[in-house]
C-alpha cells in the first residue's frame, strides 16, 4: 500500500515538473513532397512555397518569366495537387499537454489532413489558422498531408453561384488564363488579386504553402497574445501592456514579469482559470524618446519582454514599440489641405510612394530582398509606403523594417478594383481576415492609417459601373451590389480597426473625397491618372494638384542588363512579341514612345530607347513630385505609382525587379530632399522656388548662373542669400520674360542653379528652356577612370570636356552606383562608387563599365 502510494505520488512530482517545461515550437518546414492529384509520382518540394516554384525546381516547367512561357503554363492553375509530409514526436514532445498546428498562409483553397483525419479546411489566403491536433497526433511518426483544389474552378462555382455579376476591372486576365467564359473570377476568391493578371504583371494564379507552418506544444499555461497600446500626453507616455494567457486546467498559480530594455518593471502574482483571460498592465514613461518618420528625427524603439513563470519560465513574448501619435486630418469642411497627416502633432508631408509585392511567388521574396527594396526607400528620402490593396499583407519583417527606417505605412485592406459579393460567410471570412491582420501589425509604430480598398469608389461612382449595372441588370442588382460595398467597408471594417487598433485612423477608400463620396481634387485623397492613360502635358502635373497625390504615374524599360535577363537578341524592339508579353498596359509601349517624341529625338538603337525611357520618366515624375510640394499650402502628400516590381517588364516602378534603381529613383532622391530647388515657367516668366520641410528656419545661398552647352562655362552669374521659415516654400526669385535668353540662344544655354550653405553644397537644379529634341547639345567628351578601394568599393570618376546630359555609368554588377543619370557642366567632374561583393572580378567589372548620356543615344 506504501508501496503504491509512493510510486503514485513520484508520477505525480514528475507531471508537475513536466508541466512547467517551456513552450515549444517546431517548423514544420522538412521532408516535403507534392504531386498532381491523379498523378503517380512525387516530387520534392519546398515550404513555404508555391506550385509553380517546387514545378520549376524539378524542371517540369520552365522559367515563367523568361519570354512568353507564361502562357505555357497556364495549364497549373486547372489542376489540384497534393502535399504532405512526415514529422516525429518522441516520447517526452507526444506527452506535452497541448498540441496547436499553426498555418500562417495557405493559398488558397486547402484541405489539411493528420494521419488521415480531417483536421482544417480554408478559403482565405490571408487568414492563419490554428487548430488543435492533440487528440490527432502520435507517438513518433505523424503524417501531414494538404490538398490545394484548383482555384480556377472553385472561383468559376463561386461566379455561377451569384445570380448577378459583379463589376471588376480588366486587370483580371482571363483571356490570358483560357477561363471559360472568360469570367473574372479573382474578385469571388480571398486570394491576391494581382495573381490573375495587372497592368504591370503577369496572370500565374499560384497555389501552395505560402507561409510557415509550425507546431505549438505546451503543458498548463501559455502566453497566447500580446499587444501594447500607447498613449502620449505633453512629456508623459502611458503604456498599456495587453497579455492574454491560457490555461487548460484551473486555479495555476504563476508570476507574470514584465520588463522594459531588459529592466524589470512590474512584477504579478496571478492565479488562471481555465481558459483565455486578459491582463492589463500600465506602464508611465516620462520624457518618452519618441519615434519620428524618417528625415524628421529618430526611429526610437523601446524593447518589452513578458515572461509567464511558475518555478521557471513557461512562456515569453518580446516585441519592439515606438511612442508616437499619428493622426489623419480629413476634414472636407476645411479648405486645402483638408487631407494630411499629423506625427507628434506636427503637421507632416507625406513623401513616399506605392509599393506591391516583390514577386509572383511570395516565398521567393527573402529578407534580404525587402532590406534592399524598402533601404531603397528610406535612402531617397521617403517617409511613407503605401501597401497597396490588390497583393497582400505583408511579411512582419517588412513592418520591422519600416519602424526603424521611419516609413509610416498607409496600410490598404486586400481589395481593389472590383465590387464584392454581400453572402454572409463570405463577409464572415473577409472580417476574421481583417481582425488577424490588424490585431498582428497593430503592434508597428510604422503603421499610420488603415484603408479599405483601392479604387473601389471611384470605379463605381466614376468609371460608370453604377450606371452601367443599373442599364445592363437593373437598379435593384446595382442597390444590392452598393449595399455590400457600403457593409464591407462603412460597417465591418472600420469596426475592426477600432476594436483592435484604435490608434490609427481608418479611411475607406483611396481615392475619395470621404465616405461614399469620389474623389475630389479640392478634398481627401486623389489618384491622378491624366498624364499617362489621359496622355496629357507632364506640364499638367503643376495645375493638378489635391490635397493628397496617392497615386499618379508614368511608366518605362527596365534597363538593357536586365532586359537580357529575361530576353534575347531578336527580341530588341520595343513591338517585339515578348516586349509587348512584358508590357501588360493596354496602351502601354505606344504610350511610351508617344512621349518620348514630344522630348526627345529618335533613340539611335534599341539600348538607347531603353535608356531614354528612363530620362523621360523621371523628368515627368520629378516634376509631379516638385509641384506637390511647392504647393505644401494646399497639397500634404506625394505617393508616386510604384516602388518596385513583381517581374521583369515595362512598368511605373523606380526600381526594377532585379533591383536596379532606374534614373526615376536616383530623381526622387534628389526631389524628396530635405530643402530642394524648383521652378515653374508660367506665362514665360520663370519663378524659382525653395521649398523647405526641415522643422527649423534655412539660411543659405542660391549661386543662378546661365552657361552654354559648349564654349561658355558662365555667361553671367550672380548669388543671392536666401531664408525659409521652418516647412516652408516660397519663390524666392521670379525672371521675367524679357530676362531670359531670346528663342535662338535658349538653343544652346541652360540655367545652373546652386543652393549652399554652412555645410556645403544643399541642393542643385538645371533649367532647360526647349524640350531636349530641340537644344544643340554637343559631343560631351566623357572619360572615367575607376580605383577599386580595399573596402569592396569600386570609386569611378567621371569627366566631361563640354556639357553632358543624363549621364548614365553601368558595369557587370548587380549593385547600384551611389549616383547615376546626372549631369555635368563644362569640365564637369563626378565621382561615384559601387559597392561590389567580396569574391568580385574587381578587373572584368572594370573592363566592363560603360558611360553614355544623351548625346550618344539621340539620332
Amino acid at each position: 500500500m506504501v508501496k503504491s502510494f509512493l510510486i503514485l505520488y513520484l508520477l505525480f512530482t514528475i507531471k508537475i515538473l513536466l508541466s512547467q517545461n517551456p513552450q515549444t515550437v517546431q517548423a514544420i518546414d522538412k521532408g516535403w513532397q507534392f504531386k498532381g492529384l491523379n498523378d503517380h509520382s512525387w516530387l520534392p518540394a519546398k515550404v513555404p512555397g508555391t506550385v509553380h516554384t517546387d514545378l520549376l525546381a524539378n524542371g517540369v516547367i520552365k522559367d515563367p518569366y523568361y519570354r512568353l512561357n507564361e502562357k505555357k503554363i497556364q495549364w497549373i492553375d486547372k489542376k489540384d495537387w497534393l502535399y504532405q509530409t512526415s514529422f516525429n514526436l518522441d516520447e517526452e514532445s507526444f506527452n506535452r499537454e497541448n498540441h496547436e498546428l499553426n498555418f500562417e498562409g495557405l493559398d488558397t483553397y486547402a484541405t489539411i489532413y493528420l494521419n488521415d483525419s480531417q483536421i482544417l479546411k480554408c478559403n482565405n489566403m490571408h487568414r492563419t489558422y490554428t487548430v488543435n491536433v492533440k487528440p490527432y497526433l502520435i507517438e513518433g511518426k505523424n503524417v501531414l498531408r494538404i490538398l490545394l483544389e484548383s482555384p480556377i474552378r472553385k472561383g468559376l462555382a463561386l461566379y455561377d453561384s451569384l445570380d448577378y455579376i459583379l463589376p471588376v476591372s480588366a486587370n483580371d486576365q482571363a483571356e490570358t488564363g483560357e477561363v471559360p467564359g472568360g469570367k473574372r473570377i479573382n474578385v469571388h476568391t480571398r486570394k491576391a488579386a494581382y495573381h490573375y493578371g495587372w497592368d504591370w504583371g503577369p496572370r500565374l494564379v499560384t497555389s501552395g504553402i505560402w507561409r510557415p507552418i509550425k507546431l505549438y506544444s505546451w503543458d498548463d499555461v501559455r502566453i497566447s497574445d500580446f499587444s501594447i497600446n500607447t498613449r502620449l500626453n505633453e512629456d508623459v507616455a502611458t503604456v498599456m501592456a495587453q497579455v492574454e494567457i491560457e490555461s487548460s486546467v484551473k486555479n495555476i498559480n504563476t508570476l507574470l514579469e514584465l520588463k522594459l530594455d531588459e529592466k524589470t518593471i512590474s512584477t504579478s502574482k496571478l492565479r488562471i482559470q481555465k481558459g483565455k483571460q486578459n491582463f492589463s498592465i500600465p506602464i508611465k514613461i516620462d520624457n518618452p524618446q519618441l519615434w519620428w518618420p524618417n528625415g524628421l528625427g529618430e526611429q526610437h524603439l523601446y524593447s518589452i519582454t513578458v515572461n509567464l513563470k511558475r518555478k521557471e519560465i513557461v512562456s515569453r513574448v518580446s516585441q519592439n514599440f515606438g511612442i508616437r501619435h499619428i493622426s489623419l486630418i480629413a476634414d472636407s469642411s476645411l479648405d486645402q489641405p483638408n487631407f494630411y497627416f499629423t506625427v507628434n502633432g506636427i503637421p507632416t508631408f507625406a513623401k513616399g510612394v506605392n509599393y506591391i509585392p516583390q514577386d509572383l511567388f511570395l516565398p521567393s521574396v527573402k529578407r534580404t530582398d525587402y532590406e534592399r527594396i524598402l533601404g531603397a526607400a528610406a535612402d531617397a528620402n521617403m517617409n511613407m509606403i503605401r501597401v497597396w490593396g490588390g497583393g497582400v499583407y505583408e511579411d512582419n519583417y517588412f513592418y520591422e523594417l519600416c519602424d526603424s527606417l521611419g516609413l509610416m505605412v498607409w496600410q490598404d485592406f486586400m481589395f481593389a478594383c472590383a465590387m464584392y459579393p454581400g453572402k454572409t460567410e463570405f463577409l464572415e471570412n473577409i472580417k476574421q481576415e481583417a481582425i488577424d491582420n490588424v490585431k498582428r501589425l497593430s503592434k508597428h509604430p510604422s503603421i499610420a492609417l488603415w484603408c479599405g480598398n483601392n479604387e473601389v469608389l471611384a470605379a463605381w461612382k466614376r468609371w460608370g459601373w453604377e450606371q452601367t449595372s443599373i442599364k445592363e441588370q437593373s437598379a435593384e442588382i446595382a442597390q444590392k451590389i452598393w449595399q455590400s460595398y457600403d457593409t464591407l467597408f462603412h460597417k465591418i471594417l472600420p469596426s475592426v480597426v477600432s476594436q483592435y487598433h484604435n490608434q490609427v485612423d481608418y479611411w475607406a477608400s483611396s481615392p475619395s473625397a470621404s465616405e461614399g463620396l469620389p474623389e475630389e481634387y479640392t478634398h481627401g485623397d486623389t489618384h491622378y491618372w491624366g498624364v499617362w492613360w489621359g496622355k496629357e502635358p507632364f506640364q499638367n502635373f503643376n495645375t493638378k494638384i489635391s490635397s493628397f497625390m496617392s497615386e499618379y504615374g508614368f511608366q518605362s524599360f527596365p534597363e538593357y542588363s536586365s532586359f537580357k535577363n529575361y530576353a534575347e537578341k531578336e527580341d530588341r524592339s520595343i513591338y517585339s512579341e515578348v516586349m509587348k508579353a512584358h508590357q501588360r498596359s493596354s496602351i502601354g509601349n505606344a504610350t511610351i514612345e508617344e512621349y518620348m517624341n514630344r522630348s526627345f529625338r529618335k533613340p539611335i538603337d534599341f539600348e538607347a530607347q531603353l535608356y531614354m525611357s528612363q530620362l523621360l520618366q523621371a523628368d515627368g515624375i520629378q516634376m509631379g513630385i516638385e509641384a506637390h510640394r511647392r504647393n505644401k499650402d494646399k497639397c500634404m502628400g506625394s505617393l508616386y505609382w510604384q516602388l518596385n516590381d513583381c517581374w521583369p517588364g515595362a512598368s511605373w516602378s523606380s526600381i526594377d525587379y532585379y533591383g536596379k534603381w532606374k534614373a526615376l529613383h536616383y530623381k526622387v532622391k534628389e526631389s524628396f530632399a530635405p530643402v530642394i530647388i524648383s521652378y515653374e515657367f508660367v506665362q514665360d516668366n520663370l519663378h524659382i522656388t525653395l521649398v523647405s520641410d526641415l522643422n527649423t528656419p534655412y539660411r543659405g545661398e542660391l549661386k543662378i548662373t546661365l552657361s552654354e552647352f559648349k564654349g561658355i562655362e558662365k555667361i553671367i552669374s550672380w548669388n543671392q542669400k536666401v531664408n525659409l521659415a521652418a516647412n516652408e516654400s516660397k519663390i524666392v526669385l521670379t525672371i521675367p520674360k524679357e530676362g531670359l535668353p531670346n528663342a535662338e540662344d535658349q538653343l544652346y544655354t541652360y540655367l545652373q542653379l546652386t543652393l549652399t550653405d554652412k555645410n556645403g553644397i544643399r541642393a542643385l537644379k538645371n533649367i532647360y528652356f526647349r524640350p531636349f529634341k530641340d537644344l544643340v547639345l554637343p559631343r560631351p567628351k566623357l572619360s572615367f577612370e575607376a580605383e577599386y578601394h580595399k573596402d569592396n568599393t569600386l570609386q569611378v570618376t567621371v569627366k566631361s570636356v563640354n556639357y553632358a546630359k543624363g549621364v548614365y555609368v553601368t558595369c557587370d554588377s548587380k549593385h547600384n552606383f551611389s549616383d547615376n543619370f546626372f549631369d555635368l557642366p563644362i569640365n564637369g567632374k563626378k565621382i561615384v562608387s559601387i559597392q561590389l561583393d567580396p569574391l568580385s572580378d574587381v578587373e572584368e567589372i572594370v573592363n566592363s563599365i560603360q558611360v553614355r548620356s544623351l548625346w550618344n543615344s539621340m539620332r
